[in-house]
């Protein structure tokens, strides 16, 4: 048995709240979409992996979902553009990622990162 892939799942009553952030400002595409549930993603082949921390680092809290980008400030931009507020950083962490979190529509803390 090959685990071929991870999905995360966050529970809303607000299903079309997703584009907004997911779609728009991450720039994600709508892989599947049956209405009561819409998984959004990238057609690229992605690593699986799962983390289970006591901590987000840096004496950050754990956040709920870490989505690595190719380009941190612009980014940045995007969120900010669209009305969220960072939460954390943008910081150098010394474990060697650049990373902001920031709060999705469900309230759900995101970790925005890029490898240095």
């Amino acid at each position: 048995m090959k685990v071929k892939r991870i999905v995360a799942n966050i529970g809303t009553e607000e299903v079309a709240a997703a584009q907004r952030f997911y779609g728009d400002v991450l720039g994600l595409d709508v892989l599947m979409d049956h209405g009561w549930i819409v998984t959004y993603g990238t057609r690229e082949e992605a690593r699986i992996q799962v983390s289970f921390a006591v901590e987000g680092g840096s004496g950050t809290p754990v956040p709920d979902l870490s989505i690595e980008v190719d380009d941190l400030e612009a980014a940045l931009e995007r969120v900010r553009k669209a009305g969220f507020a960072v939460e954390y950083g943008p910081a150098d962490e010394p474990w060697g990622v650049r990373r902001f979190f920031v709060r999705d529509p469900f309230g759900r803390l995101v970790n925005i990162l890029i490898h240095a």
